[in-house]
């Protein structure tokens, strides 16, 4: 158990073959059976994609989990807190695969105190900034959290205003990259992958666009941002993969 819950963490050298094995145990091959029953086909951890670019912005993709992506601005998204809704399986994902389970370790279990205590409430479109200042395991240098609301409320087409929000916050600490990560399947909620992925970048576009045409009438400065990171499970990168394609296809028609 504690080799698999580093699969989502930073990998030195020394655990490059422990976490490959470990890898391997959880997630098995895919056989012909699964491919023929549409079951999705696992990527590799640490797996990454440029699946285009908008406006001069790169859209990545990447297998990896919120504490552990590198990145200048790290946000995770958090429904309103049901006791140990993050860490019951099912509906929640596995620990061993579960982004916010590995958020909250790094976080040496601020985000379920924070939750539990009511300071941060989860509500939707709720945002609170952390930036650690004591040694820890979270890769990003901040650390945005955005609410989602009531999951029994949510859906879909939730995810452009909080993808807008997302990409405000990330222009106004003027980050040159951020990372997002929906954390819906980690918290248990059956979501639409492809649409999700897609009205992330629906979202975070309008906002990005409505910096630069701010930025062109001298009332603001131009974005610094470069590039905007998706992460995904390993079993929901490739079906993410096709909602960022469909989002940036119709951004750039």
């Amino acid at each position: 158990m504690k080799i698999a819950n580093r699969l989502f963490q930073n990998k030195t050298p020394q655990w490059t073959l422990v976490a490959l094995f470990a890898a391997l145990a959880i997630v098995p091959v895919q056989s012909n059976a699964q491919a023929a029953a549409g079951i999705p086909k696992a990527t590799a951890i640490g797996t990454s994609t440029i699946w285009g670019n908008v406006d001069g912005l790169a859209i990545e993709g990447l297998v990896q989990g919120p504490s552990a992506a590198i990145s200048e601005l790290q946000i995770a998204c958090i429904f309103e807190y049901t006791e140990g809704d993050i860490f019951i399986s099912p509906p929640a994902l596995p620990a061993a695969l579960n982004g916010l389970v590995h958020l909250d370790e790094a976080l040496h279990g601020t985000l379920t105190e924070m939750r539990k205590s009511g300071k941060f409430k989860g509500h939707a479109r709720e945002t609170i900034l952390l930036t650690p200042t004591q040694g820890g395991a979270l890769a990003s240098k901040k650390l945005l959290l955005i609410g989602l609301g009531n999951r029994q409320d949510f859906n879909a087409e939730q995810m452009k205003d909080i993808a807008h929000v997302a990409m405000r916050e990330a222009l106004r600490l003027g980050v040159e990259d951020f990372s997002f990560a929906s954390d819906l399947k980690d918290a248990g909620v059956d979501s639409p992958t492809a649409l999700i992925a897609e009205n992330i970048v629906l979202g975070s576009i309008d906002a990005f666009r409505t910096q630069k045409w701010l930025g062109a009438k001298n009332m603001d400065q131009s974005p610094k941002l470069k590039k905007i990171t998706l992460l995904a499970g390993p079993a929901f990168f490739e079906t993410a993969g096709e909602g960022i394609k469909k989002a940036i296809s119709s951004l750039n028609n």
